[in-house]
């Protein structure tokens, strides 16, 4: 029995055993740690973790690659977890409080909410990659003064070093997507702080890249108080594409105070 591909869930089955060992050997540094893999399909990458040594929970919305995953790994029938993974508290899911791993060939329908709902575990995610949409992948790894900058960009670098490492082509796909893939991978740096109110640093973060086109110093005029100067910086003549983090911190400081 073989899965058939949903539309609806963006499922894009890969089919090139190369690459998905390529794929596993992006978490060979951590091994030990716990293995969350998000949307294994017909575990293609799963037999890799697993073949690594892995200690793998597979996460999976789709009955159908439920049941062929439970049919197809007996061994791992405690560890499917058939649900939403947006849906899901992961320290739950990983009990404790120790460091674990992300992984998988996300769906490319809702890639980027998964690293946004990542991101609340990011004092335990110590490693996250996988493949996604090429485009969403070089947004993620996209560096100051690139057009490819935006939210997530900025939310993610603050907290991970992240690295696009290579591209992959429609033709390795059971059904083939319309556009290539990327393969990323983000490693967690030593922040512990980023010297600015994280919730009010994501505030500033969406509202200047909901506005990308204007400089900061139109983009903020709604988080000002009503008659509020605009702080005197030289940032205000940037736009949002243009700063580090630390320049997105520097901003939040200034506006907040």
């Amino acid at each position: 029995m073989n899965v058939r591909p949903k539309k609806a869930l963006g499922q894009h089955f890969l089919t090139d055993l190369s690459i998905a060992d390529r794929i596993a050997a992006t978490l060979d540094a951590y091994k030990g740690l716990p293995v969350i893999e998000v949307g294994p399909g017909m575990g293609v990458l799963t037999r890799f973790l697993l073949d690594r040594g892995h200690d793998v929970t597979v996460v999976e919305l789709d009955t159908e690659s439920v049941e062929y995953l439970r049919e197809h790994f007996p061994d791992l029938a405690a560890k499917i977890v058939a649900d939403d993974f947006l849906k899901l508290d992961l320290d739950k899911l990983v009990p404790g409080d120790g460091p674990f791993c992300l992984i998988g060939n996300y769906p490319y329908n809702i890639s980027s909410q998964i690293f946004f709902h990542a991101l609340d575990w990011k004092d335990r995610i110590v490693c996250c990659s996988g493949m996604l949409q090429r485009e969403v992948a070089q947004r993620l790894a996209a560096p100051p003064g690139t057009k490819a900058r935006g939210i997530l960009s900025v939310l993610l670098q603050a907290w991970y070093d992240v690295e696009y490492l290579f591209t992959v082509d429609e033709n390795v796909f059971n059904p083939p997507p319309k556009v290539k893939s990327g393969v990323i991978r983000m490693t967690r740096n030593d922040v512990t702080s980023l010297g600015c109110d994280p919730i009010r640093f994501k505030a500033v973060v969406k509202t200047t890249f909901g506005q990308r086109r204007k400089t900061i110093r139109n983009s903020v005029k709604p988080l000002l108080p009503p008659g509020a100067p605009i702080p005197d910086s030289t940032l205000m003549a940037m736009r949002p594409e243009q700063l580090t983090v630390e320049q997105f911190v520097e901003l939040t400081n200034l506006i907040f105070g």
